[in-house]
């Protein structure tokens, strides 16, 4: 469907899992698509409120313990749009983002020691990464394939700085 981007997508995967608030999908979110895909709350409400406009979930006033709070579920157009795009086999090109390997790019002037450093803390954040995927058993709301995936990756990243780090140190 036009008009949709990816947090689009996560909204209504989301929502298929179950009537959900706004500050429930962000807690699902930050539980097991961040690890690939993350969403803010400054993501995650504009895109309610727009997907509710446009008649792909349907959001009733669900007030908590005196908090204003709005459930939101999917309205059939919306379950036809997640199931058009997860049918769609056109999947961009994946970009990675990872600052410390960005930091390395520039490090050339560094000290070997500075920059040997900096492979270190990038391999110790893949290796928490990799230890919070392991807490995920089974997976809340994240398939085992992609958990395994998930594993997998940031434990060959974690590997992979560690050699970086070996290497810089090896290059006085």
């Amino acid at each position: 469907m036009a008009g949709l981007n990816p947090t689009s997508y996560v909204v209504l995967g989301m929502l298929r899992l179950g009537l959900r608030s706004g500050y429930d999908i962000k807690q699902l979110v930050d539980k097991s698509t961040r690890f690939f895909w993350a969403a803010s709350y400054g993501q995650i409400y504009p895109e309610l409120k727009r997907l509710e406009e446009a008649g792909l979930i349907r959001g009733e006033a669900d007030p908590q313990g005196g908090r204003q709070r709005r459930a939101y579920e999917l309205t059939k157009e919306g379950e036809a749009a997640l199931d058009d795009w997860l049918a769609d086999a056109d999947i961009p090109l994946t970009e990675m983002r990872d600052l410390g390997l960005l930091k390395l790019f520039f490090a050339d002037g560094l000290a070997a020691a500075d920059a040997a450093a900096l492979a270190r803390a990038a391999g110790e954040r893949h290796a928490g990464v990799a230890a919070a995927l392991e807490q995920l058993d089974p997976p809340e709301g994240m398939t085992r394939t992609v958990r395994n995936f998930g594993l997998d990756f940031h434990r060959w990243c974690a590997e992979r700085f560690a050699q970086m780090e070996h290497d810089l140190l090896e290059d006085k």
